[in-house]
């Protein structure tokens, strides 16, 4: 394998210090858009005049055009480079958000937020490029900054929602987008240098990108259409059935070619496997708890004697400390993993979570509940996800970086989209008797209530987990705060048992 040299002059490391903040722009750029159009939802379908399961698609669309892309692009970065493979990515970003600016069909307005979706690329990309071209010391944090703006940009781009909406139409929340990206692209292109490490042995794999691409897809369809067409309906059924058929092609073939798209021994490795069941649960918890939080803070209190009636901007603003609690996650947890290893922070973002939904199914009457458990959580979600790429880049070299980090974030988009499913299924199971004469449904406060236990557990769970690993040692322990598992490209240094 062949890695990139670290920088050894104060020239060299200063121009490299310019790279995070580009890539952390271009980060904040993708979950801003991705989170943005969650409580407009209802008011678009208005907007648009189509029902209120087909608006879903905005947001159906949009997760899975980015877990099909995001392990693509992942890969043909780790093959050609990952600055030109991180620009295409941003690309479809800004394509997306023009599109979305430009028209007020709905359908046009679909293929914009799969456009969009290419944004997701981003992340495997910045990680693996902070990996190559950071000094040693700065790898832990940036990647963590890096992992941790995913919780910040979603936080953020819920309030951005509400404030444009204050003032603008639906438009601005696309514009946002638009100009977000746009200033990622000019930063990424003028900061980032070319790739000094490229996998020139790897080859294309286009049969295991068809059948990834395949079985996410009719996974991501059913899960996220279950509610509107039934668990049991024929279609969500045999979605279920071809994604589990066509995932199982999948590892077949990736199991016999020469060249995989994804190496299913990598794949194996408990470092990789366990992280990627941890991103999965925390994908579960962060997407499903912001559903529910927005939901219940909205809520009219006179009618259901809950709920803050709140505005999309006065809910957004009670979801804000979530994002200022993964920013101050994200020294934390590169403090941690420099000096304990990913184990602590991973475990502790668990816990957090758990404690934050918790407090919320006990404490729920004043803002100030949603407030402090909203802190929690984003601190939660941000040690988290600040340790993941920590357990990943231990284990496996730097020619896999991208793929491996792209599966990651294709398993918590996965988890997301199950989480938000299972919570909508919890709420709408239990619905309010209100007059006849009120053409709205809401749920019982018990059903909040069940929302919350359940995000709680799926949170410990995710808390657990790590435990399932052997401790990672570190690569450079006697040189720097920052020496963590993912320093070094290759796994004999710091791998646990994987």
């Amino acid at each position: 394998m062949s890695e990139a040299p670290q920088p050894t002059t104060a020239a060299e490391k200063q121009s490299n210090a310019r790279v995070l903040p580009a890539l952390i722009l271009a980060m904040l750029s993708f979950s801003v858009v991705q989170t943005a159009v969650v409580p407009i939802l209802p008011s678009l379908a208005k907007e648009l005049d189509v029902s209120a399961s087909s608006i879903t698609w905005l947001m159906t669309a949009n997760l899975l055009s980015a877990a099909v892309l995001t392990p693509l692009l992942g890969r043909f970065g780790d093959l050609r480079g990952r600055k030109p493979m991180l620009l295409i990515s941003l690309a479809g970003l800004v394509a997306g958000s023009a599109l979305a600016v430009s028209t007020h069909s709905f359908t046009w307005l679909v293929v914009a937020r799969v456009l969009q979706g290419a944004g997701g690329g981003v992340l495997p990309l910045a990680i693996s490029i902070v990996r190559d071209e950071l000094p040693k010391q700065k790898v832990t944090g940036g990647v963590a900054a890096i992992s941790a703006s995913m919780g910040v940009g979603s936080g953020l781009g819920l309030v951005a929602t509400g404030l444009l909406l204050e003032h603008w139409s639906y438009k601005s929340i696309f514009w946002m987008g638009l100009l977000f990206g746009l200033l990622a692209v000019a930063l990424v292109a003028f900061r980032v240098p070319s790739d000094p490490v490229v996998d020139k042995d790897g080859g294309a794999d286009p049969l295991g990108a068809l059948t990834l691409a395949g079985w996410l897809s009719a996974l991501l369809v059913a899960v996220s259409q279950g509610n509107h067409w039934g668990w049991t309906s024929t279609k969500t059924l045999g979605l279920f059935a071809v994604a589990a058929v066509v995932a199982l092609v999948w590892v077949i073939i990736e199991s016999k070619v020469a060249h995989p798209l994804v190496d299913m021994k990598m794949m194996s490795r408990p470092a990789v496997a366990f992280t990627n069941l941890a991103g999965l649960l925390i994908g579960f918890g962060m997407y499903g708890s912001f559903m529910v939080i927005s939901n219940f803070a909205q809520t009219p209190e006179k009618l259901t004697h809950y709920g803050f009636t709140a505005t999309v901007l006065h809910a957004g603003v009670m979801l804000l400390p979530s994002a200022l609690g993964s920013m101050v996650a994200a020294p934390l947890g590169a403090l941690l993993i420099g000096r304990r290893g990913p184990r602590l922070p991973l475990v502790l973002g668990g816990v957090l979570g758990a404690v934050a939904m918790a407090y919320l199914a006990v404490r729920h009457s004043h803002e100030a509940d949603i407030y402090t458990a909203s802190a929690i959580f984003g601190l939660g979600i941000g040690l988290a996800f600040s340790a993941m790429p920590a357990y990943i880049n231990g284990a496996v070299p730097a020619e896999q970086s991208g793929i491996a980090n792209g599966m990651n974030a294709v398993l918590r988009t996965v988890g997301g989209a199950i989480g938000t499913a299972v919570m909508a299924a919890i709420l709408t199971g239990d619905t309010m008797k209100l007059p006849p004469q009120i053409p709205f449904t809401f749920p019982t406060l018990d059903a909040y209530k069940h929302a919350f236990w359940t995000a709680a557990v799926v949170c410990i769970v995710a808390g657990v987990v790590p435990f399932l690993i052997r401790g990672v040692k570190s690569a450079a322990a006697p040189t720097v705060v920052g020496g963590s598992a993912q320093q070094s490209s290759s796994p004999e240094l710091v791998k646990t048992d994987a």
